[in-house]
């Protein structure tokens, strides 16, 4: 395997395991509502605590899996670092905020309200809204600045270790 790749890995997973901290955190201090791993785990089950792991175990593949979709972005330019890494975690935030959570993510959570959900039928879950703003108006700025961290992560990891 490529350095970069193994870099890019190591850094997705201290970036994932920072990024979590700092949304749970968040969270707990009552600054968002917003708990992502929740989100994600009930799409599968409908079991608190089990929805709590799922979507944890969830978060960190999808951690990684953008950890080397960055690194082939390091690779194909040719360069890393953690300023670079900073750039795309905002640009990652802005996606995450804009399509991934809040349209994708209700139109395949079958237990998420969507804008169409009719007055007969229960959503358990609120839909996060246009940059997560159902969630608190705090909930983008959480998320833009986690994700800027870890992908800065990342770019350090793959400057500092490829």
């Amino acid at each position: 395997m490529n350095h970069l790749y193994g870099a890019a890995l190591a850094g997705g997973l201290v970036g994932t395991i920072v990024m979590t901290t700092m949304q749970r955190a968040a969270s707990e201090f009552g600054i968002t509502r917003m708990d992502l791993p929740f989100l994600l785990g009930t799409s599968v089950s409908d079991r608190r605590r089990r929805a709590k792991v799922y979507g944890y175990i969830a978060h960190f593949i999808l951690g990684l899996l953008f950890a080397l979709g960055y690194a082939v972005i390091f690779d194909a330019t040719g360069r890393s670092g953690w300023v670079i890494g900073l750039f795309l975690g905002a640009v990652h935030a802005t996606f995450v905020a804009t399509t991934l959570v809040t349209v994708i993510l209700p139109i395949v959570h079958s237990r998420m309200g969507t804008p169409e959900t009719a007055a007969d039928e229960i959503a358990l879950i609120e839909p996060p809204g246009f940059l997560m703003l159902n969630y608190g108006r705090s909930t983008f700025v959480v998320t833009l600045f986690a994700h800027m961290v870890y992908g800065a992560i990342i770019g350090w990891a793959c400057a500092n270790m490829s």
